[in-house]
């Protein structure tokens, strides 16, 4: 299992045209992953999911992620209050939380690891969840090095800037 910290630098070759698939694999711990999905980043607001899923066998879904406008994804001091991660600061604006998880014997996804990391940034909210991910690594570090990655220009399209008043107004 591949323990290399996630690239510092967005690179082709992507899956869904904006995810590094060298990152994906090593956050799963598979290899050439079934991908579905896109983003839709042009227009007043962007949009958009990517499901990764594993190549062979069951085909379980191990890692999503979803770019939506208007969401309401609660309030992240809250999130922290509750026992969440607060995430660094991604992107001008942003805010937004993370938590590693485990699962429980017997859980269909007993022997992996998961974590999520949800970034707020005006209605814009990125949400990155490892569902499958492989024990070994840090589900948590994982999905924040993700966030960096994918999240400030996938936030800022999701989320344009108010327009400015005019001068004289």
């Amino acid at each position: 299992m591949d323990k290399t910290p996630l690239p510092s630098v967005a690179a082709p070759p992507y899956v869904c045209d904006h995810i590094p698939i060298q990152a994906v694999e090593r956050m799963i711990g598979l290899h050439d992953p079934l991908v579905q999905g896109y983003f839709k980043l042009s227009g007043r607001y962007g949009h958009g999911s990517c499901t990764v899923y594993e190549p062979t066998g069951e085909r379980w879904k191990v890692m999503s992620v979803l770019l939506t406008s208007r969401a309401w994804v609660g309030n992240v001091d809250e999130e922290v209050r509750l026992g969440a991660l607060r995430l660094p600061q991604i992107v001008p604006g942003g805010d937004g939380y993370y938590f590693p998880y485990q699962y429980d014997k017997g859980s269909d996804h007993e022997g992996h690891t998961g974590a999520k990391a949800t970034l707020v940034r005006g209605d814009a909210a990125l949400i990155i969840s490892i569902i499958r991910g492989p024990q070994g690594r840090d589900p948590g570090a994982d999905v924040v090095a993700l966030m960096k990655l994918i999240g400030p220009k996938l936030t800022v399209a999701a989320s344009p800037p108010s327009p400015s008043p005019a001068k004289g107004d």
